[in-house]
């Protein structure tokens, strides 16, 4: 099975400058390491800082568009490996991936839990709506279908109270940032509730630095962990 390479182009709630170049330069470190040419799907448009809604309109046919990108690549017997400039392009993939492979975990690698609604973002921001989405816990128009059981929400540290609750009451596990000294993502009852996720995973990836020091991060978390990986993109 081999993968493809596609990477968001085009603007879904960018609130920074810096989030499409950054998936751009990404991409195009994952092609240089694995010979994949990147499949760009958007048209780039500036960023700002809008309401989810308009956001979510603006950004209807980039989604539909990557949609299609990852159920073709699904139909050819490949798997997308898809670069996105922001978690809000996981509105695309992450119903493609359930319905694929409905037995699926679903590793969300984030300082925040995406898990708000409509009726709970503080920020209004789409990107924080993500997650819940995807679960059905409201409707953005571009398909569900995860069981929030199946969801393990990991190293999040700036998770809204409300989030917090709709997280507990949807039944996802969650393993909170830990101190260094402290630091046990997985315990054994993860492994017992899911074993080794030998069905699958979905990683989305969130970086915690400042925009100083990396510029396509769009909501920040200080003292967070700084990958390698993104040193070369990020310069």
């Amino acid at each position: 099975m081999t993968f493809e390479l596609i990477v968001s182009q085009g603007r879904i709630a960018d609130r920074t400058s810096g989030a499409i170049p950054g998936a751009a330069l990404t991409a195009k470190l994952v092609s240089s390491l694995t010979g994949l040419a990147p499949l760009e799907i958007g048209q780039i448009s500036p960023a700002r800082d809008d309401h989810w809604s308009l956001a979510l309109a603006e950004a209807n046919v980039t989604l539909a568009e990557l949609r299609q990108a990852i159920l073709q690549t699904i139909d050819r017997g490949n798997r997308p490996l898809m670069v996105a400039n922001t978690c809000a392009a996981s509105l695309a993939s992450l119903p493609v991936a359930a319905r694929a492979h409905p037995e699926a975990v679903f590793l969300w690698i984030d300082a925040h839990g995406d898990f708000n609604t409509p009726f709970t973002t503080e920020s209004g921001y789409l990107g924080g709506m993500v997650l819940a989405a995807a679960c059905g816990m409201w409707e953005s128009g571009h398909g569900s279908g995860i069981d929030p059981k199946n969801v393990i929400v990991v190293g999040g540290r700036d998770i809204d109270p409300t989030e917090s609750d709709l997280i507990k009451q949807a039944g996802c596990a969650s393993f909170p940032h830990q101190p260094r000294r402290r630091r046990r993502y997985f315990p054994k009852s993860a492994i017992g509730r899911y074993g080794y996720m030998s069905t699958g995973t979905y990683l989305n990836p969130d970086i915690f630095r400042p925009p100083t020091r990396l510029p396509m991060v769009s909501c920040p978390i200080r003292s967070g962990k700084f990958s390698p990986l993104f040193q070369h993109t990020g310069s």
